[in-house]
């Protein structure tokens, strides 16, 4: 049996979907460890894995919270120019920490998210097999497919190509400080430099949680990259909710999730919009609402602060989502249209593919305001194309194998090292 290390940014977005992968290769045998500041060792336990902290020289111990603080506060690029920062301190300590954390744990190999570009580096200066796993929108750093942050459709221009290749420079320029940490350590460890950012340089596979049917058209793609859809399965930290107070309205379920979930005005919004719809509105604030702001809604939403999601959401007929991929995934899993508000990092990429595969609606942050959004989830409750589209990714996201097929991947891969070909890339490549 492996010993595996989880190298993930330190958000709930990412480490959930990884510990659903790590607590199902517990289940057949293997030891999963996360390796992260210790701030979020309560997180990471509460999800079933083993955890090492690193970084207690240098990290302050409640950055991670007042950085949550700050950047929910901030939306657009000027998010993504603040999270630059901290982005730098923690690759800092993983490329510094994380060598001698390993070899005291005894890992023998590591399950890295795309964006975290320094487990890499460190597996690469270990000589350790690892697996990268995006646990957000697949990043194929291609002329043909818009970068993540933008709400850019797919169009194969010559036009477009240019456009999407001047955004990943800007993006690679805006991200310098990142690059230059990890390029830092890279050097004195004799690796060739990065040149770009998360550009991942996997060779045994590389794990998306996106269905195929939820991306761009992405030809010719690595033979090792594996669509899988949504790594999910039983979580031992379980979530009370009110269920006997669902009545028999449409149910819409609203969340904006771990980290834009203070924009009490989004929330506000969204509940003036469904105040005169013949529906019940359930909101889950993740801590972003105090008592006082959940009186001041209007109408009578039901308000938690954390939901089972995927139990409340089997039961809904829509969902109000800033776009975050896990939400949307978990909607589509069973069948639920949307209604996206992005606001940062890569949700107008999100927004960009519910438009593409039309599972719903998207408005932009820019752009919100109660009549738009009450139109907007009408339309998506009466026409039958939203909840048709729904279902069909519903169908893709079955096949696609999930959580199961990704520890599949990850075990073929650390026991034959070599590159797990994809039968979808294998397919493609060969028509």
């Amino acid at each position: 049996m492996t010993h595996f290390g989880v190298i993930a940014p330190p958000f709930p977005g990412h480490l959930n979907p990884l510990a659903a992968l790590g607590r199902e290769l517990q289940w057949r045998g293997h030891r999963v460890t996360c390796i992260q500041i210790p701030d979020v060792e309560p997180l990471v336990r509460s999800e079933g894995l083993n955890f090492y902290p690193i970084g207690q020289s240098d990290y302050h111990p409640g950055a991670l919270a007042e950085t949550f603080t700050h950047l929910g506060s901030l939306s657009g690029l000027e998010a993504l120019r603040y999270s630059v920062n901290f982005c730098q301190q923690v690759a800092a300590i993983i490329c510094q920490d994380a060598p001698s954390a390993i070899e005291a744990a005894g890992i023998e190999a590591l399950l890295v998210d795309q964006l975290e570009p320094a487990g890499e580096t460190v597996a690469e200066f270990l000589n350790l097999p690892f697996i990268c796993v995006s646990c957000a929108q697949a990043i194929h750093r291609r002329a043909d497919i818009p970068p993540f942050f933008t709400p850019w459709s797919y169009q194969n221009t010559w036009w477009a190509h240019l456009r999407n290749l001047v955004a990943y420079h800007l993006l690679d320029r805006s991200s310098q400080p990142i690059l230059q940490v990890i390029n830092q350590y890279r050097s004195q460890w004799k690796l060739s430099a990065y040149r770009r950012l998360y550009a991942s340089n996997a060779r045994l596979a590389h794990i998306s949680q996106q269905p195929a049917d939820f991306d761009f058209p992405c030809t010719n793609l690595p033979q090792h990259f594996h669509y899988v859809g949504p790594l999910r399965n039983s979580s031992p930290r379980k979530v009370p909710f009110p269920f006997e107070w669902l009545n028999s309205q449409p149910l819409i379920y609203a969340s904006l999730g771990s980290v834009q979930n203070t924009k009490q005005e989004i929330f506000h919004c969204i509940a003036a919009a469904c105040e005169e719809l013949d529906v019940q509105l359930v909101i889950s604030h993740g801590g972003g609402m105090n008592v006082e702001a959940v009186q001041k809604l209007p109408g009578s939403p039901l308000v938690v602060e954390y939901a089972p999601q995927l139990e409340v959401l089997s039961k809904a007929r829509l969902t109000i989502t800033h776009g975050g991929l896990n939400t949307v995934l978990d909607s589509l899993s069973h069948g639920v249209p949307l209604v996206a508000i992005p606001i940062t990092y890569e949700q107008p990429g999100t927004g960009a593919r519910i438009r593409w595969t039309g599972t719903g609606e998207v408005i932009p942050l820019t752009h919100l305001s109660t009549p738009k959004l009450q139109a907007a989830i009408q339309r998506v409750l009466t026409e039958d194309s939203y909840l048709d589209n729904a279902l069909k990714i519903k169908q893709a996201i079955c096949q696609a194998g999930g959580v199961k097929r990704a520890a599949d991947i990850v075990e073929q891969a650390v026991e034959s090292g070599c590159p797990v070909r994809s039968p979808l890339m294998s397919a493609v490549s060969m028509s």
